[in-house]
């Protein structure tokens, strides 16, 4: 009857309209990590396979390795290496051409290591090279066929996802690169500024380090702990502003000098203020010397008024002022810095907060 699709051109359809929502799912994160699982689910759905994974290319050595799997055993697939041209998936990052093996057993191209390594029996599969307009990626792969076997129609659709697949691995790797370098820049501008007290040296990384790992121990999301790294990086950023007689005193402050310093997280905030997408580390720039009973400083902000990443890195801040030799003193031991963060928990500290860093250090957590 005319106008009346048959089953093969409603399958078409079908898969059309599942390759453009799967395509805009993939390219709606620039996370690299979750791009990559997205297109092993994308193209595992699309061609009815049992499983499939992504293998990349390593810029450095040219060896391909599993960065993301499906399936319970996926995970031991990360520690598989193949050679350049090695196995069904080296053959095809190397010649650029997508395949279909029916009989992957005994195909002599096979590299059985992977299959022995996680316990999983490949018998068939669809291998297509992750490209762009330059270079070849990796593959993309998916395995055993749920019902049937692999044929053209697979090899076809799982080229298509491939090439968007790229595009979406090569932003996400750009985007990567991009924040490791402004995160790199930060942190140089922070110690830069550290070098001007010979005292303070590390500090900087420290407080990042035990605040990640208090963020962790509270179950903070990804971006809340990103949010934290860089608000930690930059704590301090505004004694950019503080004269050299105050910051680099040694001994106790004078009143008028005390002022003045206590001027810095102020200062901190005013200089990210006026970056817009730095917006959302403000408040723990600003907040990381208030206090839990409202005594602190620059806002006498208290309790849950004060910011979250505030309140994480004035603990970090304090334990490790407090573990670090000055002129004045000597450092303490984890043990006593963490009994007078307890002592002082509830007045100057949030007490959940204390609780959190010190359970983290219990376990391991803490990366000195």
């Amino acid at each position: 009857m005319p106008g009346v699709m048959d089953d093969k051109s409603l399958k078409k359809l079908e898969q059309l309209s599942t390759l453009i929502e799967l395509t805009a799912l993939i390219n709606s994160t620039l996370e690299t990590r979750e791009v990559r699982r997205r297109a092993i689910e994308a193209a595992t759905r699309l061609t009815g396979a049992e499983t499939g994974s992504i293998i990349l290319i390593d810029k450095e050595t040219g060896e391909l390795f599993f960065e993301v799997a499906l399936g319970e055993k996926g995970d031991k697939l990360k520690e598989v290496r193949l050679k350049k041209g090695q196995g069904i998936a080296g053959w095809v990052a190397e010649h650029g051409e997508t395949v279909v093996v029916l009989d992957v057993q005994s195909d002599p191209r096979f590299f059985k290591g992977a299959d022995k390594k996680s316990e999983f029996v490949t018998h068939d599969l669809v291998c297509a090279p992750v490209r762009t307009k330059e270079k070849i990626l990796g593959v993309l792969q998916v395995i055993n066929k749920r019902s049937g076997k692999f044929d053209r129609e697979d090899a076809d659709i799982l080229e298509a996802l491939s090439n968007q697949v790229a595009v979406a691995v090569e932003n996400a790797n750009l985007y990567q690169e991009l924040k490791e370098t402004f995160y790199g820049t930060a942190q140089a501008l922070a110690e830069t500024i550290e070098k001007r007290d010979p005292y303070t040296g590390g500090h900087t990384r420290r407080v990042m380090n035990y605040s990640l790992a208090i963020g962790r121990s509270m179950g903070l999301g990804r971006a809340e702990l990103e949010n934290l790294k860089l608000s930690a990086i930059l704590h301090d950023i505004g004694k950019i502003g503080i004269r050299d007689c105050v910051l680099l005193k040694e001994g106790r402050l004078e009143p008028e000098e005390l002022k003045a310093m206590q001027m810095h997280p102020g200062y901190g905030s005013e200089i990210l203020g006026h970056i817009r997408q730095l917006r959302d580390i403000v408040p723990g720039v600003r907040g990381h010397h208030e206090k839990h009973d409202g005594t602190g400083y620059p806002d006498g902000l208290k309790d849950g008024d004060i910011h979250l990443s505030a309140r994480i890195i004035a603990v970090a801040d304090t334990y490790d002022a407090m573990t670090t030799d000055r002129p004045y003193r000597k450092a303490l031991s984890a043990e006593t810095a963490f009994s007078e963060l307890r002592k002082y928990a509830g007045r100057q500290f949030d007490p959940g907060i204390v609780e959190a860093f010190f359970t983290a250090w219990k376990e391991g957590e803490i990366v000195l």
